[in-house]
């Protein structure tokens, strides 16, 4: 199997490549952001990639979605420090078939891998149980109003960029970003770009 890992720390890779030693004929493929992780799955094709969701520039979630519009056959598992069920819910919603947190058991991310590359899902059982019985606090979590481009878009606004920046980011025109952010400061009840920026970080979204 070739896994595509994207994560900007290389500790990470080491330690992927280290649970997963004993595993067979595995090929480990690295990159350390979304630019170079597309390009890397363009020419090597991988068999699985394993994404971490806070990359440097745009997220996981973005790379998530480029590369499932390029293969919609992709195995994807999302990756983050993250054990919010929002992530998780928005990790499936973008098409990934896993999610692993960082700051779980690492025979998580064996058995997600071993799990989504055999063609199933894979959630580990806490972040599934969170979803389960999360119930209307999962419905009231500011982040479950909002779509996974919609939280790329509050991610990079909490990061200082520009809508003419992120417009470019994401690959989508300023006229489309700029509704976006309109739309988002509505469905979450704030008034200006400073309170939903305060509001991103507030969530974990920065």
């Amino acid at each position: 199997m070739r896994i595509l890992i994207v994560d900007d720390h290389p500790i990470v890779a080491s330690g992927c490549r280290a649970v997963l030693a004993d595993e067979g004929e595995i090929e480990i493929l690295e990159a350390a952001d979304a630019e170079d992780g597309e390009c890397v799955f363009i020419v090597e094709r991988p068999d699985l990639c394993v994404i971490d969701i806070n990359l440097p520039t745009v997220s996981g979630f973005e790379l998530a979605r480029r590369i499932l519009e390029r293969a919609p056959e992709a195995r994807i598992i999302m990756f983050s420090m993250n054990d919010d069920p929002a992530f998780a819910a928005r990790a499936i919603e973008c098409g990934a078939k896993g999610y692993v947190s960082k700051t779980g058991d690492p025979d998580d991310l064996v058995e997600a891998i071993r799990t989504v590359g055999s063609g199933g899902t894979y959630l580990p059982s806490a972040i599934a149980r969170s979803i389960a019985f999360a119930g209307p606090a999962l419905a009231q979590s500011p982040l479950s109003k909002l779509n996974a481009r919609e939280m790329e878009i509050l991610r990079l606004l909490s990061a200082g960029k520009s809508l003419s920046e992120i417009a470019w980011l994401v690959q989508s025109s300023y006229k489309t970003v700029a509704n976006t952010s309109s739309i988002m400061r509505q469905k979450l009840g704030v008034k200006t770009s400073v309170e939903l920026v305060r509001l991103a970080i507030d969530s974990g979204v920065a």
